[in-house]
């Protein structure tokens, strides 16, 4: 009964709090570039569509109890001849709905994209962080180790990374382990920008006043690393997190193409683009072109997002 007259005065903070929200440069922005929002619109769809595959896929494409051989290249559009069973965007060589294949693939490629920047994030800014903050000896061997792995292309540090440790998973477990090498092999070829970028924004902020106060007050250094000088050093993160989202999922496209990626059992669209490949010049080309156009449509738009957040954290550009 008390908590009853609060409720006007909360609803009008929560109002208050989505009108400040609303008109916000960053919200401003925002509205004023419908490139950013027609590629947000673009990357809800397709997560949304992956996040729901098992509601939204007409068929389970992984169940072979759900598979009909008759049904297989079924051209997009049209009934098979022998069964009748329509297929929006056709079917592949194993009667698998393509558009079904396309949306649980798609959270394959998501779920180790999600991963591998998180844990290159991490890894990154901790070791950014640490490599600025201490100084000496520390910030030589991390940023040396950091110049090294950039003379080599990502791909190839992420070939070599997902070689070793599946040659060191035993046989019996390297399918069920496969993602979760190919996420480690991803985040450890991808680190060392985000280290780069935070290590030079620590070294401006840890001279500043704020710095000075709480070390001055007893602060530890891990304290102030992380309450003080981390959240000042996040703009720049966020947008390398959001542009090395899309290169991570390419990255995995790529490896799942050359068959060093996800295992056949759990296809992602890297896999299903191989799958396709191999049919391209006997007239099915729908069982690489749908595949490929979500993994381009996915890719790009978020490139194009991660082009506009950078925009929109600049203070200079405000």
């Amino acid at each position: 009964m008390t908590d009853a007259p609060l409720s006007p005065v909360r609803e009008a903070r929560a109002m208050r709090r989505l009108k400040r929200a609303w008109d916000s440069d960053f919200a401003y922005s925002f509205r004023r570039s419908p490139v950013a929002m027609a590629s947000f619109a673009v990357v809800l769809v397709l997560i949304l569509g992956a996040i729901l595959a098992p509601l939204i896929a007409p068929h389970d494409p992984f169940d072979p109890a759900t598979l009909n051989l008759m049904n297989g290249f079924t051209p997009p559009g049209t009934a098979n001849q022998f069964t009748g069973d329509y297929f929006i965007l056709g079917t592949d060589d194993q009667g698998r709905d393509v558009f079904s294949t396309i949306l649980f693939g798609m959270r394959i490629s998501l779920f180790v994209g999600f991963c591998a920047v998180l844990l290159a994030m991490v890894l990154g800014v901790t070791l950014g962080l640490i490599a600025a903050y201490v100084g000496g000896w520390t910030e030589t061997i991390i940023m040396r180790v950091a110049d090294v792995q950039l003379t080599f292309p990502a791909i190839l540090v992420a070939m070599l990374i997902f070689g070793i440790a599946k040659g060191i998973t035993p046989p019996e477990y390297r399918n069920e382990m496969a993602i979760w090498v190919l996420i480690l092999a991803i985040g450890l070829s991808d680190w060392v920008q985000f280290a780069r970028v935070v290590r030079g924004a620590t070294m401006v902020e840890k001279n500043k006043e704020y710095v000075q106060a709480a070390r001055l007050i007893g602060r530890t250094g891990p304290a102030i690393m992380l309450r003080h000088i981390l959240p000042n050093v996040l703009n720049p993160v966020l947008v390398i997190a959001t542009i090395s989202l899309a290169l991570a999922i390419i990255a995995e496209a790529t490896l799942s193409f050359l068959g060093v990626g996800a295992p056949p059992t759990q296809p992602s669209l890297g896999t299903l683009i191989r799958i396709g490949q191999e049919f391209m010049f006997s007239g099915e080309w729908w069982i690489l072109f749908f595949p490929a156009l979500a993994l381009l449509a996915l890719a790009l738009s978020i490139n194009l997002l991660g082009d506009w957040l950078r925009d929109a954290l600049n203070p200079r550009l405000r």
